[in-house]
């Protein structure tokens, strides 16, 4: 099955709906009905002392990357919500290196979509963090 959004068409709805995110950089290498992967890059304001990642960077990147995936499959729907975000912080993430998140759906229901997401510093096979991100869906779009 196809996703119903494509990344430009995606990376176009968050830019309007949402443009105090468009100087950030995302940008969705893929996503497909089960997946998606993005990539940042990492600038001075989203590292902690010692030049990592800060923990508000990862948690950005998995609840935008979870709400992504879920409106590929569903459409454009502003009013879907994140109702759950489990984050754990594994290891320091490479300030010098893009932020790398690849997220799978778990489940999409009526209401409910699950999604996980594992964080990683660009080239390195090591989870930065994981998440699991759970969004509340708006019953006049699903209805």
């Amino acid at each position: 099955m196809m996703p119903l959004m494509s990344g430009p068409q995606l990376l176009q709805f968050l830019d309007t709906s949402f443009p105090q995110a468009r100087h950030l950089g995302l940008q969705i290498e893929h996503v497909d009905a089960t997946s998606i992967r993005l990539r940042m890059p990492i600038g001075d304001q989203q590292l902690r002392p010692g030049g990592i990642v800060s923990g508000p960077t990862l948690m950005w990147m998995a609840d935008c990357g979870a709400y992504l995936l879920i409106l590929a499959q569903i459409g454009p729907v502003a009013m879907a919500v994140t109702s759950s975000l489990n984050m754990n912080f594994l290891r320091a993430g490479d300030g010098r290196r893009d932020l790398i998140g690849e997220g799978r759906l778990l489940k999409l229901g009526r209401r409910l979509a699950v999604t996980e997401f594992a964080l990683l510093s660009d080239g390195s096979p090591e989870p930065v963090a994981q998440a699991t991100v759970t969004y509340a869906i708006s019953s006049a779009k699903m209805g």
